[in-house]
C-alpha cells in the first residue's frame, strides 16, 4: 500500500509540474489529466480516499479547462465515491458539482440519478429537509425524461419524509397523486393499495375523523377494489376507534394487522404518533369528567 501511495505522489507531482510549465494550452491539460487519473487510481489502491477524492477534483478542473464537461462531471462523481467513505458533506459537494454539469450539457437522466443519490446521502445523515429537496429535484428530472417508475420512487420518499416532519397535507397530496397515476398503469396498479394505506395513515395523524372518512370514500372511488383489502379494513377500523376515542381498540386493530402483515418502521412510527394523540385526548376528557 505504501508503494501505491508513493506512486500516486509521483504522478501527482508530475501533473503539477506539467500545469506549471510551458506547453501548448490544450496538451498540458490533457497530459496533466492523464497523470491525475493515474495518481487517483493509485491513491484508491492505497485506500487513501481523502487524497484520491482531492485528486479527482483536480482532474475535473483539467477537464473543465479543456471544455470537456461530461468528463469533468464524471471526475466529480469519482471524487464523491471516494469522499463517501470518509465525509458525507464532501461527497455531497462533489455530487452537486456533477449534477450542475450534467444539467448544463442536457444529460437530465444522469442529473436525476445523482440528485437521487444526494437525497440518499442526506437521508443517511437524517437531514430530511435536504433529502426532500434533492428527491423532489430528482423526481422532476425523471418525470421530464418519462422515467415514471423512478420518479414515483423519489416522490414516495418525499412524501415519507414530509410525514416524518409532520407535513401531513403535503405527504397526503403526493401519495394520492401517485395512486391516481398508478391506476392507469397495469404494472403499477398492484401497488395502489399500499400507497393509499400510507395516505390514510397520514390522515390518521392529523386526527380529523371526518377527513379520514371522506378520504376512504374517495379511495374507493379511485380504486373500486380497495374496499375489499386488508389495508382498507385497517384504516376503517382505526378511524372507528378514533371516533369512539378507544385507545385499546386502536392498539388491538394494529396488533391484528401486524400479526399477518408486518408493519414497516415508517408506518409504526406514524401509527404510534396517532395513538399518542388519541391517548392524550382520552386522558384530557377523563380529567374533565
Amino acid at each position: 500500500m505504501a508503494d501505491q501511495s508513493a506512486r500516486a505522489e509521483e504522478f501527482e507531482k508530475k501533473a503539477e509540474k506539467k500545469l506549471s510549465g510551458w506547453g501548448l494550452f490544450g496538451s498540458k491539460y490533457e497530459d496533466a489529466a492523464d497523470l491525475y487519473e493515474k495518481a487517483a487510481n493509485c491513491f484508491k489502491l492505497a485506500k487513501n480516499w481523502d487524497r484520491a477524492g482531492a485528486v479527482y477534483i483536480k482532474l475535473a478542473s483539467c477537464h473543465l479547462k479543456l471544455e470537456s464537461k461530461h468528463e469533468a462531471a464524471s471526475a466529480y462523481v469519482d471524487a464523491a465515491n471516494c469522499h463517501k467513505k470518509i465525509s458525507i458533506q464532501d461527497a455531497a459537494q462533489s455530487l452537486n458539482q456533477a449534477v450542475n454539469l450534467f444539467l448544463e450539457i442536457g444529460r437530465l437522466n444522469m442529473a436525476a440519478r445523482y440528485c437521487k443519490e444526494l437525497g440518499e446521502l442526506y437521508e443517511q445523515e437524517q437531514d430530511l429537509e435536504k433529502a426532500i429537496d434533492y428527491f423532489e429535484r430528482a423526481a422532476d428530472l425523471f418525470q421530464s425524461e418519462e422515467v415514471t417508475t423512478s420518479a414515483n420512487q423519489c416522490k414516495q420518499k418525499v412524501a415519507q419524509f414530509a410525514a416524518q416532519l409532520e407535513q401531513y397535507p403535503k405527504a397526503i397530496e403526493i401519495f394520492e397523486a401517485i395512486a391516481r397515476h398508478s391506476m392507469n398503469n397495469n404494472l403499477l396498479k398492484y401497488s395502489v393499495k399500499g400507497i393509499l394505506l400510507n395516505a390514510g395513515i397520514c390522515q390518521l395523524c392529523r386526527g380529523d375523523v371526518v377527513a379520514i372518512t371522506n378520504s376512504l370514500e374517495r379511495y374507493q372511488e379511485l380504486d373500486p377494489t380497495f374496499s375489499g383489502t386488508r389495508e382498507y379494513k385497517l384504516l376503517a377500523d382505526l378511524s372507528a376507534s378514533m371516533d369512539e376515542e378507544d385507545v385499546g381498540k386502536f392498539t388491538d386493530v394494529i396488533k391484528e394487522y401486524d400479526s399477518m402483515t408486518r408493519l414497516d418502521p415508517w408506518k409504526t412510527t406514524l401509527l404510534l404518533r396517532a395513538k399518542s394523540a388519541l391517548k392524550a385526548k382520552e386522558e384530557e376528557e377523563d380529567d374533565l369528567t
